[in-house]
């Protein structure tokens, strides 16, 4: 059974920072493209960044600058650091992976920025 586990979340003040991670288990194939993506109250989920196999990142505009995503291929993890962090930063962050033609998601991890 293959999954992702984030973890990292938390409460936060404005201004500081968060460290996620997302561990994939159950399989020896590494993922392809893995990501980042949250969801707040009454919203849809939106992208947060996204890393390539090589290593390659993209991000949302809105937190270019103050997120970097990373990745440890032999290990199937996914970090997401979270600096400046702002409230509209509030939410679930949820960790996706293209494992083998298909994605996978995690339970999520809950992100609160108190203002």
């Amino acid at each position: 059974q293959v999954q992702l586990v984030e973890s990292g979340g938390g409460l936060v003040q404005a201004g500081g920072s968060l460290r996620l991670s997302c561990a994939a288990s159950g399989t020896i194939f590494r993922f392809n493209a893995m990501g980042w993506y949250r969801q707040a109250p009454g919203k849809q989920r939106e992208l947060v960044a996204t890393i390539t196999s090589s290593g390659s990142a993209n991000y949302a505009d809105s937190v270019k600058g103050r997120f970097t995503i990373s990745r440890e291929n032999a290990r199937n993890t996914v970090y997401l650091q979270m600096n400046s962090l702002k409230p509209e930063d509030t939410g679930v962050y949820y960790c996706n992976g293209d494992y083998r033609g298909s994605d996978l998601w995690g339970q999520g991890t809950q992100v609160t920025v108190s203002s």
